[in-house]
């Protein structure tokens, strides 16, 4: 070639940020995993893999400390600057829960009355799921269990979302002292309705994995259930498509008298992820047959619809959230993390209101008066 001479190095350049001090295996962490990609028939092609992190934090629900946060920057980082990469697919140990937001031990034991502290963590939250909407690579989010709160908010930032039928979806700020300032209020309204999305941010209920996928939340729900060798769907929602009362109640759940049966069926059951990763191999095959600049770049232009009113936002509910640790969020948190002590998650929601009518500071006495005492 005419100008092969002016090249002066032909050693592929690293162009990573981080080492792997954020990964580790042993919880709470973030493990970064390779896997192969698997053809039509499972085999393994050479040179090409997958790239899956992991939240690592089971007995806390997934639940992301500071250190978790780093971790997940990182490995967003590394699987998009990895050239063998053909998928990132964001999931969580266990079959409980994929995410259930934020840590609120460590949100009451350090960030609550701390709010520059909780900026800064702030900080790295955005970080996070700015690593998901700008990573080089198709995001595929695996969903094991529960995605709530922070989780939900790290989901919708995914592309794709493939979801165990066992799982639930919904955010809790309002009700434990925050707002769903880190992606919901920008996300929601571009899966869901206006109405559906108003609902579902402030309500605080949690909706199954098939409701969601017949409002558009998430792209499918597999069985997880087995029993005897045969597949079982949750039982504890409805997944025919009748109408009640003028409401159709897919993937609603199901009558209370129900509700023992369905206990009891699913403790008959063991959990298998086959299906799950079934769908999520299928996925990145299908993405490996596809032009990789053309497929990044028709995903980054979903994406700056969703990126738009995220980067408008990011930085006001950034200073909001950090100033409300001063605030709502001492007593949500404080009382969520006392659950175990008191025997409730909540504060005294009427108390509250009660002592803001009447003009009272918030000091204190105020706090304990609305938050419940140890057992």
């Amino acid at each position: 070639m005419a100008l092969e001479w002016l090249r002066k190095d032909d050693e592929l350049k690293n162009h990573r940020l981080f080492d792997d001090s954020h990964f580790g295996k042993d919880a709470p962490t973030v493990v970064y995993e390779e896997r192969p990609v698997l053809d039509e028939k499972g085999q393994a092609v050479p040179g090409l893999c997958s790239a899956w992190i992991w939240l690592n934090n089971p007995s806390q629900y997934n639940s992301y400390t500071t250190e978790m946060a780093k971790g997940m920057v990182a490995g967003f980082q590394r699987a998009s600057s990895d050239r063998r990469v053909v998928a990132t697919v964001l999931t969580a140990v266990g079959d409980k829960a994929f995410c259930s937001g934020g840590n609120t031990s460590e949100y009451a034991s350090y960030y609550s009355r701390r709010p520059n502290e909780y900026g800064e963590y702030m900080d790295l939250f955005n970080a996070m799921v700015d690593g998901i909407l700008n990573c080089k690579k198709p995001v595929i989010c695996r969903v094991n269990g529960m995605r709530v709160a922070g989780g939900q908010e790290m989901g919708m930032a995914a592309d794709i979302t493939v979801s165990s039928d066992m799982a639930i979806y919904g955010q809790a700020g309002p009700k434990h002292g925050s707002a769903p300032d880190g992606g919901a209020t920008d996300f929601l309204p571009w899966f869901l309705s206006m109405e559906d999305a108003m609902y579902n941010c402030i309500s605080c209920e949690p909706w199954s994995a098939y409701k969601m996928k017949s409002k558009g939340l998430i792209t499918k729900a597999v069985p997880v259930l087995k029993k005897d060798g045969n597949w079982v769907r949750n039982p504890l929602v409805r997944t025919d498509t009748y109408v009640d009362d003028g409401d159709i109640v897919y993937g609603e759940p199901v009558s209370s008298d129900k509700i023992a049966a369905a206990k009891a069926l699913i403790a008959e059951c063991k959990t298998d992820f086959e299906l799950l990763d079934k769908e999520v191999n299928a996925l990145i095959w299908k993405f490996t047959n596809l032009f990789p600049h053309c497929l990044i770049k028709s995903i980054d232009g979903i994406r700056g619809k969703k990126k738009f009113f995220w980067d408008q936002m990011k930085l006001p509910n950034r200073h909001w959230l950090a100033a409300n640790m001063n605030h709502e969020a001492y007593l949500g948190f404080s009382a969520f993390d006392a659950k175990k002590a008191t025997g409730r998650d909540v504060i005294d929601f009427i108390k509250y209101r009660q002592l803001v009518a009447e003009g009272h500071v918030f000091d204190e006495a105020f706090a304990e008066q609305v938050l419940a005492k140890p057992k």
